[in-house]
């Protein structure tokens, strides 16, 4: 397989991964989610343990641990090419001390480690078995699958008081929630993604938690593209800095674009 090394997070973490043409390649979603995660954890101790289920080559749990999110991360990564990749990733990136790749399928896995971890990653296949148009074999294994073993994976792996994040497509949303809720995982925070202000959610990032429905946060949405004020927030979250400011509000948005219409009419 041919592997290609890019930078993410402006350079501040550099990935070996497949080739285009060659395999799923690390995209926004996933500092999309280590984002949505961190988050999550604003104002609380860093996990003691993180785990990302269906790793890939590494890119969420690489950035948690850069932005101190969790202190350990265990990587857990069905496909033997791409824990190779992971495991070379923890290397090059200085983390040997705080990351582990595993090899193995997720539930396995999870259940070796069942009720130990503090938070936990995951965006899980969203195509099930021979439904639709099959995608090339070189990214099957990323896009097709049993989300519902995952999201138990996720049930068996939590601590109490720890919490799942995934990132998902909004289209498939509802099939996300109700495979949460049959592994006793409950929806606690809910953001959007949208390419535009104008266009339809791309993907949800889902915040959940073992325990009964209620309290549910549906967050402000994430744009993409679009002017100054409503990409803000993605493009520095994409270079890495987000985390070092706080989030743009709605409130804010609706300010600055006052602002740019009152420079534009001068």
């Amino acid at each position: 397989m041919r592997t290609s090394r890019d930078a993410l997070l402006s350079g501040r973490l550099w990935l070996r991964q497949p080739a285009r043409g060659e395999g799923y390649r690390v995209n926004a979603d996933a500092l999309l989610l280590a984002h949505f995660a961190a988050r999550g954890r604003e104002g609380r101790a860093r996990a003691r343990v993180a785990m990302d289920l269906g790793a890939g080559v590494g890119a969420v749990a690489l950035a948690l641990l850069h932005h101190g999110v969790a202190a350990r991360a265990l990587l857990v990564e069905a496909d033997a090419d791409l824990a190779d990749l992971a495991r070379e990733n923890v290397r090059d990136n200085g983390f040997d001390d705080a990351a582990e790749v595993t090899l193995g399928d997720a539930l396995e896995v999870a259940t070796l480690h069942a009720g130990a971890i503090d938070l936990l990653v995951c965006n899980p296949p969203y195509a099930a078995p021979g439904r639709g148009r099959a995608p090339s074999p070189a990214i099957a294994g990323a896009r097709v699958g049993d989300v519902e073993r995952f999201v138990r994976a996720s049930r068996v792996a939590c601590r109490v008081g720890g919490r799942a994040c995934f990132v998902y497509p909004a289209a498939e949303l509802v099939t996300l929630v109700a495979a949460l809720r049959a592994a006793g995982l409950e929806p606690k925070r809910v953001r959007a993604v949208h390419p535009r202000r104008d266009a339809p959610a791309r993907v949800v990032l889902v915040d959940a938690a073992p325990g009964k429905p209620g309290g549910l946060a549906v967050e402000a949405p994430l744009y993409e593209h679009g002017d100054d004020e409503d990409a803000r927030e993605a493009r520095a979250l994409l270079a890495g800095t987000e985390l070092d400011a706080p989030p743009v509000t709605p409130r804010a948005r609706a300010v600055g674009r006052a602002r740019s219409r009152t420079q534009r009419a001068r």
